[in-house]
């Protein structure tokens, strides 16, 4: 996934000395894939066709080389790529997945991404979303679908401990744009980098 600035506001340290910076996040190929029956069967051809695990744990992520694997259900996983990686031939990928009881969706244009990043962006985040974006209680690697506002949506905490990745479908993304914005803006006025 490219990364692209757009907003930062206020100025406590973070990215170009703001205190929450947001920017829209390229996201090359994203796929879900569920699984029906044989866990292992199906975890290994995963593994052996992207080239990353699933993880296990609820609410994990795993990221090998430009795969990142998310957890979204017991047997629901969402495959993001960066760029150009192992998630390339659909179809191929798609006959292979179902031959050990699984199934793959290409859902690449469905969904916009940003990455929220700063020492204050767990701050912005809570204020319109009920988890809690402590280290502690949501560590580097840890995801969750919940609502931002009125809004569904699948946040990441990225490697760094104040970055985290926030998945929306395309249709309510002007709407979480606009809360993130709000969320912010305390910290000083956005500007656009």
């Amino acid at each position: 996934m490219a990364e692209h600035t757009t907003s930062a506001f206020g100025g406590a340290g973070g990215r170009d000395g703001a205190a929450v910076t947001f920017a829209v996040v390229d996201i090359a190929t994203a796929w879900h894939v569920q699984n029906r029956r044989d866990f292992a069967g199906f975890a290994d051809n995963v593994r052996r066709h992207f080239g990353v695990d699933l993880p296990l744990a609820p609410n994990t992520t795993v990221t090998h080389d430009a795969v990142t694997s998310i957890w979204l259900g017991p047997r629901s996983w969402l495959l993001v790529a960066r760029g150009i990686s192992a998630l390339a031939d659909y179809a191929r990928e798609r006959e292979a997945i179902n031959a050990v009881g699984g199934a793959l969706f290409d859902v690449t244009a469905a969904r916009v991404a940003w990455t929220v990043r700063g020492p204050r962006a767990a701050d912005a985040l809570a204020k319109g979303c009920p988890l809690d974006f402590h280290r502690r209680a949501f560590a580097s690697g840890a995801c969750a679908q919940t609502l931002y506002g009125h809004i569904g949506v699948l946040i990441v905490r990225d490697a760094g401990a104040d970055a985290f990745t926030l998945f929306v479908a395309r249709s309510y993304a002007r709407d979480l744009w606009h809360l993130l914005c709000q969320s912010a803006v305390q910290y000083g006025d956005g500007k656009k980098l």
